[in-house]
C-alpha cells in the first residue's frame, strides 16, 4: 500500500498535475495505449520539474508518474486499491480520509486526495463513463468501472464533508457452492442442498443485508445451470459473473437530465418475459418487480433467482408480501401469500458475523399454506457457541433431520439420487 504522502510530496504533486492536464487532453489520454500515456507523462514531468525547478529524487518523480497515470485513465489515488485483491470495499469520506474493507474489517488507508476538487473530479470521470452526470442538480449516481465493480458517489450539497465514494469491489475470484463450504460459509452438506436444489430447478430467494454476500452466492448457485438454458439477468448495476455461454444481461437506466429515460427493473423484468427465458436471474428485487418476478415463478419460469434484503427467512417473506403490495395490485392479503408460497421454493439467508466472517445461517425450504399462513421448515442452520470470546463467533453449521419435500418430488432430476 501506499505510504503516507509529506507536505511537500503533496505539493509537488499539486503542481505536476495542474501542468500536465493543461498539457494533455484527458479525453484523448483515455483512448491512448497506456505504455504510450506512461512515457508521454514521464518525459512531461521530466521538463514541468526543470522548468519549475522542482528538485525531485527519481523515486518521488517514478510515484508521481504513475499517479498521474492512474489519474488519467484510473480512479486516481485509490487505483492501487482496485488491484488488491484482499481489499472488499473502498470508502471515500471527502479527499483526506480513506477506508477499505479488508476480511470484514474496515480500517483506514493512508492514502490522500489531493484536495475536495480533486475527489469531486474523480467522481465525475467515473459517471461520465457510464454516460451519467454528477453535479449540484444530479447529486447523487451509481454507475460501474471498466472491472465491474459497483460504485455509488454522492456529493455537495447532500454530502457535507465533501464529496464521497463507495465501491463494492468485482471480486475475481470464482467462487463455487463447494469452495465456500471449505471456506466455511457452510456445510458440504448444504453444498450439496443447494446444487441439488438447482438442478431441480428450485426458485430460490437470497436474503440477505448489506454486504452479506448475496450476490456471491448468486454466483456460486448460478454456476449450477446447466449450458443448455437461456438465462436472463436484471440488474441495477451488474454484479453477476454468469459462466455459461447463453446469458442476455440487462441493466437499469436512470432518468435523465430532462427527467425523462428511467428504465426500471419492472420494465425490464417485463420485457424479459418476452425473450423466452429459461430462467430468470434479478439481481435484488425491492419493489412493485417483484409481482412480476412471482408470476414469472409461478407460469414455467422455474429455476429462477433473487436476493432481498432481509434479516430472517421469516423476514424475507414479509418483505415480498409488502413488495407485491407496493405494486398496487389490490390483491388480498390471503392471495399475495398463495402467490408467494406457490412461488417460492427455498430461502437461502446469508449473514455477515461480528467477526467479519459471511455465513449461511439458515435454509429454508417453504412448504405451501395452511390457514392463511405460509408454512416452511427449516432444513439447515448455523448454531453459535455462547462460550465464544467477544468479537469471535464459534459454532457449526447443523442439519435439522427433515427431509426436503422436493428430494421427494423431483428426485428423477438430479444427476444422482439424494440421500
Amino acid at each position: 500500500l501506499a505510504h503516507p504522502i509529506s507536505a511537500e510530496h503533496a505539493g509537488h504533486r499539486r503542481v505536476i498535475r495542474d501542468a500536465l492536464f493543461e498539457q494533455i487532453d484527458p479525453l484523448k489520454a483515455a483512448v491512448m495505449p497506456r505504455e504510450q500515456l506512461q512515457t508521454q507523462i514521464d518525459a512531461l514531468i521530466r521538463r514541468i520539474c526543470d522548468e519549475q525547478r522542482l528538485q525531485l529524487a527519481s523515486q518521488e518523480e517514478q510515484a508521481i508518474a504513475r499517479q498521474m497515470l492512474d489519474e488519467m485513465v484510473g480512479v486516481g489515488p485509490i487505483e492501487p486499491l482496485l488491484h488488491d485483491d484482499s481489499v472488499n470495499d473502498i470508502l471515500v469520506n471527502g479527499a483526506g480520509q480513506i477506508f477499505v474493507e479488508r476480511f470484514g474489517k474496515l480500517e483506514l488507508t493512508p492514502i490522500t486526495f489531493i484536495d475536495e476538487e480533486h475527489v469531486f473530479n474523480t467522481a465525475q470521470r467515473i459517471a461520465t463513463r457510464v454516460g451519467r452526470r454528477i453535479d449540484e442538480a444530479n447529486p447523487m449516481v451509481d454507475a460501474r468501472l471498466p472491472d465491474g465493480s459497483r460504485v455509488n458517489v454522492i456529493t455537495h450539497p447532500l454530502a457535507l464533508d465533501g464529496t464521497t465514494i463507495s465501491i463494492r469491489k468485482f471480486m475475481r475470484r470464482d467462487l463455487s457452492l463447494e469452495s465456500l463450504a471449505q471456506r466455511g460459509a457452510m456445510s458440504m452438506d448444504m453444498a450439496v442442498l443447494l446444487r441439488r436444489a438447482m438442478e431441480a430447478r428450485l426458485n430460490v430467494i437470497v436474503s440477505g443485508g448489506t454486504g452479506a454476500g448475496k450476490t456471491t452466492l448468486l454466483n456460486a448457485l448460478s454456476q449450477r445451470i446447466s449450458p443448455d438454458e437461456r438465462i436472463v439477468t436484471i440488474e441495477d448495476a451488474a454484479e453477476l459473473q454468469l459462466q455459461q455461454i447463453h446469458v442476455v444481461r440487462l441493466e437499469t437506466r436512470p432518468e435523465s437530465a430532462e427527467g425523462s429515460g428511467r428504465i426500471d427493473q419492472r420494465d425490464l423484468l417485463k420485457n424479459a418475459l418476452r425473450m423466452r427465458p429459461d430462467r430468470i436471474i434479478l439481481g435484488e428485487v425491492r419493489g412493485g418487480e417483484c409481482f412480476d418476478m412471482l408470476q414469472a415463478m409461478n407460469t414455467g419460469h422455474d429455476g429462477s433467482l433473487c436476493t432481498v434484503h432481509a434479516n430472517t427467512p421469516r423476514d424475507a417473506l414479509s418483505r415480498l408480501e409488502n413488495m407485491v403490495m407496493m405494486a398496487n395490485m389490490q390483491l388480498p392479503l390471503a392471495a399475495i401469500r398463495r402467490q408467494i408460497a406457490s412461488a417460492v421454493d427455498l430461502i437461502v439467508q446469508i449473514e455477515r458475523m461480528r467477526d467479519g466472517g459471511r455465513r449461511l445461517v439458515s435454509i429454508v425450504e417453504v412448504c405451501g399454506m395452511e390457514e392463511e399462513v405460509i408454512q416452511t421448515q427449516e432444513l439447515f442452520a448455523f448454531r453459535t457457541h455462547p462460550s465464544a470470546h467477544a468479537g469471535q463467533v464459534v459454532g457449526e453449521h447443523q442439519g435439522s433431520g427433515l427431509r426436503p419435500n422436493f428430494y421427494t418430488e423431483k428426485s428423477h432430476l438430479f444427476d444422482t439420487a439424494p440421500n
